[in-house]
């Protein structure tokens, strides 16, 4: 992958990496020894993370203003409208109302130039201290579904509360993301701690099954990414 390429060799160069999701993240260590570099986690609960070896990187936080209501991938598409590489993006946090972002420092005038609408609405934004957030943990909605198999077609459809047949076309179209890669399979059963994204649904941990019905259902649990 030319991605897990070109940031090893930022490493080996003594560069740090660009933000990497937990797949690309352990793809990178792989060839590196554990004294050979360090990871910066702008929070707790990061997801995306950057790999350095010396030189702490320099990142933004930044708090969007605003009276209106987001959810996560409205400010994730009018963001990459921007036409930004999405490895310059760290996580979007939402908590309580509030709507964060991190970012490269290089990209910071950038955006205060140009980040200044989420779809239709306008926005300010207000650069605040990487530290602010640094003991935030996600918070996620707890879903409870009755699936007749915890095959990732049957969840999703329970989620969007669309047929099985009319889910293979998302499959098709490359809008299932499973632990951070397109999946094209949907007879893939889910496993304990699977990370999955629907386009236009969110994202959600899939955690357990808690019990099998008398119907000969699961009971599941799924934890919805706020």
């Amino acid at each position: 992958m030319y991605n897990i390429k070109k940031n090893i060799d930022r490493l080996k160069e003594g560069k740090e990496t660009y933000f990497l999701d937990p797949y690309e993240a352990n793809l990178v260590i792989k060839h590196f020894k554990k004294n050979e570099y360090n990871i910066f986690k702008p929070y707790i609960d990061s997801e995306k993370v950057i790999i350095y070896k010396d030189t702490k990187p320099k990142v933004t936080l930044f708090k969007i203003i605003t009276k209106e209501k987001f959810k996560h991938q409205d400010i994730m598409g009018s963001i990459f409208s921007l036409n930004i590489e999405k490895e310059l993006l760290g996580d979007i946090i939402i908590d309580k109302n509030n709507y964060y972002f991190y970012l490269f420092e290089s990209m910071k005038n950038y955006f205060l130039t140009n980040f200044t609408k989420i779809k239709h609405n306008y926005i300010s934004l207000e650069e605040i201290n990487i530290n602010e957030l640094k003991n935030y943990k996600r918070k996620y909605i707890e879903l409870q579904l009755i699936v007749k198999t915890p095959r990732i077609d049957s969840v999703i459809a329970n989620i969007t509360n669309t047929s099985r047949s009319k889910i293979k076309e998302k499959f098709k179209n490359k809008e299932i993301i499973l632990n951070y890669n397109i999946i094209t399979n949907p007879s893939y059963t889910l496993k304990e701690n699977d990370i999955f994204s629907i386009k236009k649904y969110g994202k959600y941990q899939y955690i357990e099954k808690i019990k099998q019905t008398k119907k000969n259902n699961y009971i599941i649990k799924v934890n919805k990414y706020i």
